[in-house]
């Protein structure tokens, strides 16, 4: 076999090469087959177009197979020093099945899904995985197979209709039309039960909303929206009753009839649950510990390799059998001997054996398959940036300008800032004497310094929405540039509408000079630049108190070099860099120019004002520009920040 390589998130991918297409097919069937190997058989007729930039192909059905695989990261306590979570860790996953990861707690379950998954952000990958025999792209990954996480990550201000069309309007192909991802989402609603419950919020602790089994569901719903080849489970019965817990699986496992590779991580599901599954991968300290039929051959297993192990007592659990047998094993300091026997059973090398034809069987029939490897997708998003914009302003703004909380936490204290201003500053600004400038000076330095101290309410948007951005992104909904463009382009809708009548009462109020439009402009630049950095913060710190503490902070040391507090002149040497690089220094700036431009005003010596203050040959509209720059800036450094600093490390 030939290698490739294949880097993301700092993970070395090895696999099997892609074998070259065969062109010029027609309507035809391919039959495969290779000793010990069930045939796979290919109708052409059934192969369609996934990317319209490529025109790749792909079957509808999709194997998972993974050989010696290999997951290392470093240890946190001992940086010098490498942990290795799995170690040769080999299998595959059938279309049509249903299969378990089980293990104890620790044992690596999660981490081998995440690994099939491509949602791995750390460590290093060794190994072989391969879908439909092709190293997958990353792209692949996120477009055409579905991940239900383990804790919802679910938009509370949506119903489950709105949740699943939503994701429907991006992820599902974008020249389809309207009505074919309506009919999607009403096929889901059935399928999934969810139609008693499809006009209910989906709610969160704050909230009341929908069930817990109905939130699962909604979560299986939305990796579902695409019809993936592969989907993946995390814990999906973590939480919920007996009862809820099977009902969720009932609905994942009548899935298999459309040719789904299923792939559940799950601890100790009930019995009826556990019975679905058809077969058991059981991992214990990141080895293999046993992989076959979900049926007594597995209690079987154990019983005759161990006979010193306990049977499996009548009507026990087969789930609780392993999981308490191995469990033991591991807590006496014997937990190695159940990998060491598996790696020189018949089992493992019939299993091997298994893995390396059905490695082969895929590649083969890859290679017959005109055009591009879906596999090889490049495009991680169906949706355009524009459209995609438009769809998160439908579902996500529409919503949030109609909640009071989201309203008035941007709101309300600017009007308060309003009115505090123009009652303590009331017709200040017709008084040009030397005695009354440093009142006017400080009133404007209040109109900069209040809109750059009221970001802060934006920073959670970022922070909190963090784990429904990782999982939306991971799904290939929208770029990260996209998330933030639409999260810029919701605020500064609301702060524009907004600040207009603000800045009327402010300068009529305090009868300012100059032009009004500067006096808008900068109350709403400076408002937006606020917004750019508060989401600059929030995308490179690690939770919202960091964020919270980091603004205010960076704000308040912008305050010494903003030319009022302490004249431009005045600035230290060592500190005078903070002037330059001080957008409250070109707002503040700004709006004196545009009130003492043209006076005779004088400051204290009889000296002009905007000398007295470095301001005299400067142009209120470059200070304009200069500090529309730094919305740019901040706005770019929040994107780089979304797009490479990963605070959810898996």
């Amino acid at each position: 076999m030939d290698s490739s390589l294949h880097n993301g998130h700092h993970i070395n991918w090895t696999g099997p090469g892609t074998a070259s297409g065969l062109a010029g097919l027609s309507k035809s069937r391919i039959s495969l087959e290779l000793p010990g190997a069930t045939p796979l058989i290919v109708d052409t007729a059934d192969l369609k177009e996934v990317d319209s930039e490529n025109s790749p192909v792909h079957l509808s059905a999709t194997r998972v197979t993974f050989q010696d695989v290999d997951y290392i990261v470093r240890n946190q306590a001992n940086r010098k020093e490498k942990l290795k979570i799995l170690s040769q860790v080999s299998g595959f996953f059938n279309p049509g099945e249903m299969a378990a990861v089980m293990g104890p707690s620790g044992s690596g379950k999660s981490t081998m899904l995440d690994l099939l998954a491509g949602r791995k952000t750390t460590g290093e990958l060794q190994g072989c995985i391969l879908f439909a025999g092709q190293p997958p792209s990353q792209a692949f990954l996120r477009r055409y197979t579905g991940y239900v996480e383990q804790f919802d990550t679910l938009l509370a201000e949506l119903t489950v209709k709105e949740m699943l069309m939503y994701t429907a309007e991006l992820k599902r192909p974008f020249k389809e039309s309207r009505p074919e991802k309506k009919r999607r989402v009403e096929q889901l609603l059935d399928q999934l039960a969810l139609r008693n419950c499809q006009d209910t919020h989906i709610g969160d602790p704050m909230s009341r909303g929908v069930s817990g089994g109905q939130a699962k569901r909604t979560n299986v719903g939305i990796a579902l929206i695409t019809s993936p080849r592969v989907l993946f489970l995390d814990e999906p019965t973590s939480g919920l009753d007996s009862f809820t817990a099977n009902e969720v699986m009932a609905v994942v496992k009548a899935l298999v009839k459309d040719g789904i590779s299923i792939c559940a991580t799950i601890h100790c599901p009930p019995a009826q649950t556990f019975q679905r599954f058809d077969r058991i991968f059981l991992l214990q300290r990141g080895r293999v510990v046993f992989f076959g039929q979900n049926n007594a051959a597995a209690a079987g297993y154990f019983q005759e390799g161990f006979p010193e192990l306990r049977s499996l007592a009548a009507g026990e659990n087969l789930a609780e059998y392993l999981v308490d047998v191995t469990t033991e094993a591991d807590r006496q300091g014997k937990g190695g001997m159940f990998a060491d026997a598996y790696s020189q059973s018949t089992l493992k090398r019939e299993n091997d054996r298994a893995v390396k034809l059905h490695i082969e069987q895929d590649t083969a029939a890859a290679a017959c398959l005109p055009g591009k490897k879906v596999t090889q997708t490049r495009t991680a998003t169906e949706a355009p940036c524009w459209y995609a914009l438009l769809i998160l302003l439908r579902y996500r703004t529409k919503n949030n300008y109609m909640s009071p909380s989201y309203l008035g936490s941007r709101l309300l204290d600017k009007a308060i800032y309003t009115f505090l201003i123009f009652s303590f500053y009331w017709h200040v600004g017709k008084n040009l004497s030397q005695e009354n400038v440093p009142n006017i000076g400080g009133m404007l330095f209040f109109w900069c310094m209040l809109p750059a101290y009221g970001a802060g309410p934006y920073i959670p948007a970022l922070v909190l929405e963090r784990p429904v951005t990782v999982r939306e992104r991971s799904d290939g909904l929208y770029t990260a540039f996209t998330y933030l463009l639409y999260k810029m382009v919701e605020e500064l809708f609301s702060a524009g509408a907004t600040s207009v009548p603000y800045a009327l009462a402010v300068y009529y109020f305090c009868e300012l000079r100059g032009s009004f439009f500067v006096v808008w402009l900068i109350f709403y630049i400076t408002n937006a630049v606020g917004i750019s950095c508060a989401y600059m913060i929030a995308a490179f710190s690690p939770n919202i108190d960091v964020a919270n503490a980091a603004l205010p902070t960076y704000i308040t040391a912008l305050l010494f070099a903003a030319g009022y507090l302490l004249r431009w002149h005045d600035i230290p040497n060592y500190w005078i860099w903070l002037a330059y690089i001080n957008w409250l220094w070109y707002a503040w700036g700004a709006l004196m120019i545009n009130q003492f431009q043209g006076t005779s005003s004088t400051a204290f010596g009889d000296q002009p004002v905007l000398p007295y203050y470095n301001l005299d040959g400067e142009s209120a509209w470059a200070f304009v520009g200069y500090e529309a720059l730094f919305f740019v800036a901040f706005f770019m450094l929040a994107w780089l920040g979304l797009l490479f600093v990963k605070w959810q490390r898996r």
